[in-house]
């Protein structure tokens, strides 16, 4: 898969305000900023994300993917 097939994945199925992904094709790190990860954990925002991608980790299409999963509060308070 390439970094537009996976940014399809989760934006079709999470609401978000801000995408990157960038990766090697097997290793992909992304930043995902979404009201939807208001009041939740790291660990569900995590899981979250990997819903998005269904049997993508499993079938190992998408190997790995790291997340940075901000809210919009969040991601404002960072320094730019």
């Amino acid at each position: 898969m390439n970094a537009d097939q996976i940014k399809d994945l989760i934006a079709a199925k999470l609401a978000c305000q801000h995408i990157t992904l960038d990766g090697d094709g097997r290793h992909w790190f992304s930043t995902l900023v979404s009201a939807e990860f208001e009041g939740k954990r790291a660990i569900q925002r995590h899981q979250m994300v990997y819903a998005t991608l269904g049997d993508k980790m499993k079938t190992d299409e998408v190997h790995a993917l790291s997340i940075k999963a901000y809210t919009p509060a969040e991601w404002a308070a960072l320094p730019k």
